[in-house]
């Protein structure tokens, strides 16, 4: 399809449903990888491409959430996060999974209309969960920086 014919039919669709800007979508969700596909469904498209970022974030979440399996790096940031951090990501993840019912309900009827209901909802939620992750992240390497320099206090004599 091509990166200039992408932004003119995204643009068409941008208009028409009142979308977040392609350069928005794009520094957010790298849409413009849809230009190496051919495709005439370009809201399922732009859709999936938000999905795959979403399904990242979650299952980091889900590694800090539920550490059964947890890399080393996934334990580090657990033991900085305080009581009120581990809610806040609950909450967090608990948009992203209400949301994967709704992937999945677009999934088994393309409806345009619906996708781009899901985008612009999707975006905008997108920007709160941004928002509240940096936060938290934050604080974890505030607080991971600290306790580095209190074990690197110790004697090694």
């Amino acid at each position: 399809m091509g990166l200039e014919q992408l932004k003119m039919n995204y643009l068409v669709i941008h208009k028409k449903y009142g979308l977040p800007s392609f350069q928005e979508m794009n520094e957010d969700f790298h849409i413009e990888r849809i230009a190496e596909a051919e495709t005439e469904l370009l809201p399922a498209e732009v859709r999936r491409w938000m999905w795959e970022k979403y399904l990242n974030y979650m299952r980091f979440l889900e590694g800090i959430l539920n550490p059964v399996n947890a890399t080393i790096f996934i334990f580090s940031i657990i033991k900085t996060l305080s009581q009120e951090d581990k809610k806040r990501i609950s909450e967090i993840y608990k948009k992203l999974m209400k949301e994967e019912i709704n992937v999945i309900k677009l999934d088994l009827e393309f409806d345009e209309k619906k996708e781009a209901e899901f985008i612009k909802r999707s975006y905008k939620m997108w920007q709160e969960i941004k928002k509240q992750l940096s936060d938290v992240l934050v604080e974890a390497e505030k607080k991971f920086e600290i306790k580095q320099e209190e074990n690197s206090k110790g004697y090694f004599g």
